[in-house]
């Protein structure tokens, strides 16, 4: 393939980049699939296979200030990740990956890039430590489309996102000590000149998270300078580190992000926006830059030395120190192993270890430069291995959850706890939360899953399995709580899977809620009272499965003031309806219905027949208020 040698207009590369990178993301959602894959393949097509971009000739000095930027943003962004209380909450097995796996990790990795990728041991300590990260961006789709139990998927997310920094600063140490090593003139001053080194970045980063923390709690900053302000200060002190101490900007960032992680701010929420858009930007940015820097001399040398590498990292590397860590744990030998062989690293893995493997190599250690190849090969092996095979394996052994993702009501009205009632006879996993426990009587009379709390609370987000929950309906009868919880979760599900009760008109303006915020509306498109009101009429929620002679019209001619709240595939898709939606006509698609109830119910009944099945009548003809 012909390639380009003339220069790209610098302004047309950045645009380049983030249309290939955020494009491969949103591409990448849409197909349910890891999106480093394709930005992978994009970074690859652009850069050495046609040549169209090659970021050292196109950015020329600029390239590696750009990337060291970008790495100390997305460090940063792993400490604010890392929440102490999260990690005291979190179950043994949790510790026990991060305080005896990593270090065992780290050692094995190192191992691993020494003997099978033939590294000198100073690139292997450096590159060992950034292989702790199993990468949270790749862990959380996995997770999501795997639909594991809860505790190895708690297992698998909180060790990603705890060791996502960890990792790092294992990186980080470990670089020190070699830079100490190669310019200085006695073990004795390389170890002093690495205790200041870290003495230097620890105190500028604490004190930076000390002094953010402290002038937002007081209202020193104004709200909308706050993202601002913390992007400046993240900036400033990653090079004020770097320029005291060479190399100790990204140590200084990563104890600045713990630091304000655990400073329990009121404006928390925000920094977490700043971090997750910052990081959907940076991370496609680095990680295109550098697929494209790569050349195709550098993609020949991944011989077979590489492949040692990657298979001594899949099948001994990870699996043997996670197995040590959960030794003689009161976690089950099925979930040990499947968290013992699901380690996928992402988009950190690959931009950190470029930004040490080039500055390795700077150093004049030579192998420095294979580090971001075998990263690229690594990155790629087991995204797409255990993109592949996550989900047979926990099928196989008898670690998954519901093959459909559930639902979450929050309101536990005898609307709410009838309409759960009809989701659990379509085997989809439901809860039931409410701030009032009396509200949560006849969901626990039915024996539903339920939680006793505010859905919003941190104790919700520390202690529920969200992960098992795609959709969320908000059934309270309190329209400003609904719009609120509505508006809080979108962000999370997806505005388009968070649904509301239909809001009470209110007569005046003043009162009246914008209709920006809160959720969609359900099939229905009624108030609590109305809705609730229904079932007081003896309305009930039933199952019907269409069939080849039983479809749609049929169905609609037989019931016709019944309304289609949701409906099931055959292939497990589920979808809650809206107003304007039109439910699936489709042999073996099973809907859910709205529905007042018969005079007179056949015995045998037989699904095959189209026949209607009860799936949701509530237990107490009472009426039960829900809310906030």
């Amino acid at each position: 393939m012909a390639t380009v040698t003339e220069g790209l207009d610098p302004v047309l590369g950045f645009a380049m980049v983030g249309a290939l990178g955020v494009g491969s993301q949103w591409l990448a959602w849409k197909l349910r699939m890891p999106a480093i894959v394709l930005m992978l393949v994009a970074g690859l097509v652009i850069g050495p296979l046609t040549g169209v971009l090659n970021p050292a000739r196109d950015f020329g000095a600029l390239m590696q200030p750009m990337v060291a930027i970008a790495v100390a943003i997305i460090l940063f962004e792993g400490g604010l990740s890392l929440s102490f209380q999260s990690l005291a909450d979190a179950a043994v097995g949790v510790r026990r990956l991060v305080f005896i796996g990593a270090p065992l990790g780290w050692a094995a990795s190192a191992a691993a890039l020494h003997w099978a990728a033939g590294l000198s041991w100073e690139t292997a300590a450096v590159f060992g430590g950034i292989m702790i990260v199993t990468g949270p961006t790749v862990i959380a789709p996995l997770l999501r489309h795997a639909r594991l139990q809860k505790r190895p998927a708690q297992l698998l997310q909180w060790e990603a996102i705890v060791n996502d920094p960890v990792g790092a600063l294992a990186a980080v140490l470990a670089y020190e000590l070699v830079v100490v090593l190669q310019t200085a003139t006695s073990v004795g001053h390389a170890i002093g000149t690495l205790a200041v080194g870290i003495a230097v970045a620890s105190a500028l980063g604490g004190a930076a998270g000390w002094g953010l923390s402290r002038a937002f709690r007081n209202g020193w900053v104004p709200e909308y300078m706050k993202v601002p302000v913390l992007f400046v200060l993240v900036l400033g002190i990653f090079a004020l580190a770097d320029y005291v101490l060479h190399e100790s900007g990204l140590l200084a960032v990563t104890i600045m992000g713990l630091f304000i992680a655990n400073a329990d701010l009121p404006s928390y929420v925000e920094l977490r926006r700043f971090k997750e858009h910052a990081t959907v930007l940076l991370v496609s940015g680095v990680f295109i830059l550098l697929a494209a820097n790569m050349t195709p001399e550098t993609l020949m040398s991944l011989d077979w030395r590489a492949l040692a590498f990657v298979l001594a990292v899949i099948l001994v590397a990870r699996p043997l120190p996670v197995l040590a860590a959960l030794a003689f744990s009161n976690i089950p030998w099925r979930e040990r192993l499947l968290v013992a062989f699901t380690g996928p690293r992402g988009v950190v893995l690959v931009a950190v270890a470029g930004l040490f493997g080039e500055r390795l190599a700077a150093l004049g250690i030579e192998d420095g430069a294979r580090v971001a190849p075998l990263a690229f090969a690594l990155v790629a092996a087991t995204v797409v291995l255990h993109g592949f095979t996550l989900t047979p394996m926990a099928r196989k052994l008898g670690v998954t959850a519901s093959e459909t993702p559930g639902v979450l009501i929050v309101g536990g009205s005898r609307w709410a706890a009838a309409l759960a009632m009809a989701l659990k006879k379509l085997e989809l996993p439901v809860l039931v939360a409410d701030p009032n426990h009396a509200h949560l009587r006849q969901a626990r009379e039915v024996g539903l899953d339920t939680f006793w709390g505010d859905i919003l609370s941190e104790t919700a987000e520390h202690k529920l399995d969200f992960v098992s929950y795609e959709k969320v309906v908000v059934s309270t009868d309190n329209d400003a709580y609904n719009t609120l919880v509505a508006t809080d979760l979108a962000p999370e599900f997806g505005r388009e899977h968070v649904f509301q009760l239909k809001r009470v008109r209110q007569a005046s303006a003043r009162h009246a809620l914008p209709s920006t915020l809160g959720g969609r509306p359900l099939a229905i498109d009624e108030t609590f009272f109305e809705a609730n009101a229904r079932l007081a009429d003896d309305w009930e929620f039933r199952v019907t499965r269409l069939t080849e002679e039983f479809k749609l019209d049929q169905w609609r001619e037989r019931t016709p003031d019944g309304i289609v709240i949701a409906d099931l595939g055959p292939n497990g898709t589920f979808r809650l309806l809206g107003p304007e939606d039109d439910p699936k006509d489709s042999t073996g698609t099973r809907l859910l219905i709205l529905a007042p109830k018969r005079e007179e119910r056949r015995e045998d009944r037989r699904e095959t027949s189209g026949d209607d099945t009860a799936a949701g009548t509530a237990p107490t003809p009472g009426m039960s208020g829900s809310g906030n």
